[in-house]
């Protein structure tokens, strides 16, 4: 199979200007949909901009290669586009985007087609061919080029000298991104082109989606001078124990190619020592915050309490449905029906894993695999004697930092010990310390501060509830998925396993408003929008009434100043009135489906459309008519 089966002449146009991220993203769909590779478009694109908003795939050097594994996707394909003129893609490097090739894969794709679209990503680093392509006068002369370049009969004008490897000094590098499609293998190529260009011997194994390719030997890596690991994910560590690494994003190894390996080859690379897991070596030159590690912590501790949390939270709400209220029994509302009681059994079970997953994962992106159990242990005190939420939070950063620290301590064992540390020692004494310190020092305070927290809250006065609701909607909309949002979301669930759930309300109802208001916005006021901005803002209305809040981040990265505030007023005026309404949710998710679970429904939807229509008629004021 050659990337031409992959790229029709209908998926190709040359000489574009679209005046948007969006409008590019949806001109590269059209055509992807045109050559028959797409089943279902408006899934296809939704995923695309999923994974746009986990980091962008504007490369640098003029290439942006938006792609996505998606069940829209009936076969793997390609479709490309060119805009000599340039066009803000949101690029690593700042400048603008020139060439476009979108990667459609769909799920479950097989090993072929992996590797063909890796190599069109590894083509791609060549700036020559880049140019060519950009410059083609046809279609014809775009799909000749990339036989040529496929064949490697490919010619840059002037052509270039050959160069002499040194042998004795030998780099090695890792590559990988979440997805394994595109980054990956750019960087691979990248660090390859740049190594070869100086001079410099180099071997990278690419962590794709079909798995690690070229795979490091232990022999290379006993000679190695130097390990670069450009990834955006945990690679496999362990085999690096003693060596100079270097680590650092996979976008750096795309365009700071030269600057990583001057650092390899300097001598002043960091000795990275592995203590058990899967997880990082030492940061390289660009460390990190304290805040945004601290940040990325607590996210993994998050992503991976969400499916319990939606799970047995939406199961829980459904018994709730399915009961009936006995007013001789209301405690036991929501387990008086067997369908009820089975319900509730079974969201109850999954509810109950949510605080020691939260701690767990925490702990265990501190400490690697060690970190977890400790952290678990923590999470399960927390639960049971009441520090809750909070006190889960502190006992996934405590059961971390203890394993740390720990490594520390045994760090003078002699070697023949090493095996017992993490199946003995950090366990044993990890969880110990972990039951004293949630015991004595963490568990007292934290239940006091939380059954103040609940009954301030019970007891606020209808005005300051208002103003939790004002703070905690407006929240939801400041950056649809990002930080703020995750802050006002795991604050709502967070209270919500307290028994609190009028501020899980006014999250969720905070959260719909901004794909909603998006969707009435490119309705009645479709004059504001570009063509194909009103097509997909339509879809914003499912994704809206199902929670979904970041159907709104295209329109928002698009014209963030008239759109983000547009969006944060109506989200904030959606929460304080579904707090003035006194308004309940029992599920964490969800959308208008757990909407016969919610206290004073109908109030609750009149919160959210009057949200939804302000945010509407601000952004119809603010953005101004687009030029045909």
């Amino acid at each position: 199979m050659k990337i031409r089966d992959l790229l029709s002449r209908e998926s190709i146009q040359l000489n574009v200007a679209p005046v948007s991220k969006a409008e590019a993203i949806n001109k590269l769909a059209d055509l992807m949909d045109a050559s028959g590779k797409l089943s279902d478009k408006e899934q296809y694109i939704k995923d695309v901009l999923k994974r746009e908003a986990s980091g962008t795939t504007g490369l640098g050097d003029g290439i942006a290669t938006p792609h996505a594994k998606s069940a829209g996707v009936r076969t793997a394909g390609l479709s490309a586009m060119t805009v000599p003129q340039g066009m803000d893609f949101e690029a690593m490097d700042g400048l603008p985007s020139r060439l476009f090739f979108m990667i459609a894969a769909p799920d479950g794709s097989n090993d072929t087609h992996l590797e063909l679209l890796s190599k069109l990503a590894t083509m791609l680093m060549d700036p020559d061919f880049v140019n060519a392509l950009v410059g083609a006068k046809n279609v014809d002369e775009f799909l000749s080029l990339i036989d040529a370049k496929e064949a490697g009969t490919f010619q840059a004008a002037g052509g270039s000298k050959a160069i002499t490897v040194d042998a004795s000094r030998k780099i090695l590098a890792v590559t990988a991104c979440p997805t394994g499609i595109a980054h990956t293998f750019m960087a691979a190529e990248s660090l390859e082109q740049h190594a070869k260009k100086r001079g410099i011997w180099i071997k990278v194994e690419t962590n794709g989606s079909g798995g690690a390719k070229n795979v490091l030997t232990r022999q290379e890596i006993d000679e190695a001078e130097c390990i670069i690991i450009a990834a955006d994910k945990n690679v496999e560590m362990a085999r690096f124990d003693g060596k100079p690494v270097l680590k650092t994003k996979v976008a750096n190894g795309i365009n700071k190619a030269d600057e990583l390996l001057d650092k390899a080859l300097s001598g002043q690379a960091p000795i990275y020592h592995h203590a058990g897991g899967s997880s990082a070596a030492a940061d390289e030159g660009d460390n990190e915050s304290i805040g945004r590690q601290i940040y990325k912590h607590l996210m993994n501790g998050v992503s991976h309490m969400l499916p319990f949390v939606i799970g047995g939270g939406i199961l829980i709400a459904l018994a709730f449905l399915f009961d009936t209220f006995d007013p001789a029994n209301p405690g036991g509302f929501g387990s008086n029906t067997p369908l009820a009681k089975f319900f509730m059994s079974v969201g109850g079970a999954s509810f109950g894993f949510m605080l020691p997953v939260l701690a767990g994962f925490i702990a265990m992106s501190i400490a690697d695999r060690p970190g977890l159990a400790v952290g678990f242990v923590g999470g399960a005190m927390a639960a049971s004697g009441g520090s809750g939420f909070l006190g889960a939070l502190l006992a996934g950063f405590a059961g971390g930092y203890i394993v740390v620290a720990l490594r520390k301590v045994f760090s003078c064992l002699p070697e023949s010990l090493e095996g017992i540390k993490p199946v003995l020692l950090y366990p044993v004494l990890g969880i110990f310390i972990m039951g004293v310190l949630m015991q004595f020092v963490i568990t007292p305070p934290v239940a006091g501060i939380n059954e103040w927290m609940m009954d301030t809250l019970k007891n606020m006065d209808t005005s300051s509830r208002v103003m939790v609701g004002l703070i905690m909607g407006g929240m939801m909309a400041v950056d649809m998925g990002g930080p703020v949002n995750k802050a006002a979301y795991v604050t709502g669930t967070g209270l919500l396993a307290g028994g609190e759930y009028g501020v899980m309300a006014a999250v969720m109802a905070g959260g719909m408003v901004p794909p909603i208001a998006i969707a009435l916005c490119t309705t009645f006021f479709g004059n504001r929008f570009s063509e194909n901005e009103r097509k997909s803002g339509i879809t914003n209305f499912v994704m809206g009434l199902s929670f979904i809040t970041e159907g709104a981040i295209p329109f928002a990265a698009a014209d963030p100043l008239r759109v983000i505030p547009s969006l944060v007023v109506g989200s904030a005026t959606a929460g304080a009135l579904s707090m003035a309404f006194d308004c309940t949710l029992r599920a964490p998710h969800g959308g208008i489906f757990v909407v016969p679970t919610i206290g004073n429904p109908l109030m609750y939807l009149a919160a959210i459309a009057i949200g939804a229509v302000i945010s509407c008629l601000i952004m119809s004021v603010l953005k101004k008519p687009v030029k045909a």
